[in-house]
């Protein structure tokens, strides 16, 4: 495994960002009835997980080999996100 610098993580986030935030957009504007929003943010942080350690793996990397201040760097960035996707889709 090799170990990931902070350009790339950045890169990776904002990657992340775009992609979670159009996938809430589709699924908001998708849903032919009003389905649970715990279910849709659920769905919405799966995804996140998923493409972070598939994004992850793209860079011969892993979430388990990466330092805390990186770990640290990516929880806030989730929030973050999911805050905005929260506010915009009143979730």
């Amino acid at each position: 495994m090799a170990l990931l610098n902070e350009k790339a993580l950045d890169e990776i986030l904002k990657y992340l960002e775009k992609s979670i935030t159009n996938l809430a957009k589709e699924t908001f504007e998708n849903l032919e009835i009003e389905r649970g929003s715990q279910e849709v943010k659920s769905f919405l942080e799966n995804q996140f997980e998923l493409r972070l350690e598939n994004l992850l793996v793209a860079k011969k990397s892993s979430i388990h080999h990466l330092e805390s201040g990186m770990k640290n760097k990516i929880i806030q960035k989730k929030q973050k996100i999911f805050e905005q996707i929260s506010v915009q889709y009143k979730i």
